[in-house]
């Protein structure tokens, strides 16, 4: 679907659509429960919000993350290739995987922006022009610690009613990740007037800077 919304989108003037794509992201509380990390040294947190590419480079331009790595998540190592994957039965996820510092920014204020600018968490199955399982919103957690605080922040959020729509984020235990192919690596900056970036994830870089602009950072935290 990922190639047809480029060709769709590269038809029509950019500049209007990159303003309409960056109306769904809105100010967010801050999670209750964000309490300080029990592991030491970097961390790691794995998401999925529709088609990598934007959630990376959403996350290299936030301070404190040292790499996010496009990748896949929630099915077998067999089937862990882009190809396979775009099929949308393998179980997989196109997810990126966040190092971090939590000395510099928490995995509350990670989640704030995964919710808030990375993607739409009450899309079912999909995200924009993205249809599929291997697009859906999840939160592929690693220990109970990272679950608490991803799921009491879910709950926060549906009863604050911030979102007009149910949030369709599921909490899937993460069994591993998969790198991604080289060519999708920090796709966003290296292709920023493609069409589809233009119009779905450049604004999403847009709402990070005027957002949470305590946390945006100029320059995004490359893979190589």
């Amino acid at each position: 679907m990922r190639f047809a919304a480029i060709v769709a989108a590269a038809l029509i003037i950019l500049t209007p659509l990159r303003a309409g794509a960056a109306e769904h992201a809105i100010v967010l509380p801050a999670p209750f429960y964000d309490p300080p990390t029990s592991r030491e040294g970097a961390q790691k947190l794995v998401v999925a919000g529709g088609c990598f590419w934007g959630v990376q480079g959403v996350f290299q331009r936030v301070k404190g993350v040292s790499r996010a790595i496009s990748g896949y998540a929630g099915g077998a190592r067999e089937t862990a290739h882009y190809d396979k994957v775009s099929q949308g039965d393998a179980g997989h996820a196109e997810s990126v995987e966040i190092t971090y510092d939590p000395r510099k920014v928490s995995l509350g204020e990670l989640l704030r922006v995964y919710f808030s600018v990375a993607h739409d968490p009450t899309q079912l199955n999909r995200q924009g022009p993205d249809i599929g399982a291997q697009y859906r919103s999840a939160i592929f957690v690693a220990n109970a610690e990272e679950e608490k605080v991803a799921r009491d922040y879910i709950s926060q959020l549906a009863d604050a009613k911030v979102f007009s729509a149910p949030i369709v984020t599921t909490l899937e235990p993460l069994k591993a990740f998969y790198p991604a192919e080289a060519y999708h690596q920090d796709y966003l900056v290296r292709h920023p007037t493609q069409p589809y970036i233009v119009y779905n994830d450049l604004p999403k870089i847009d709402n990070l800077k005027r957002l949470f602009p305590s946390l945006y950072r100029e320059s995004p935290a490359l893979t190589n």
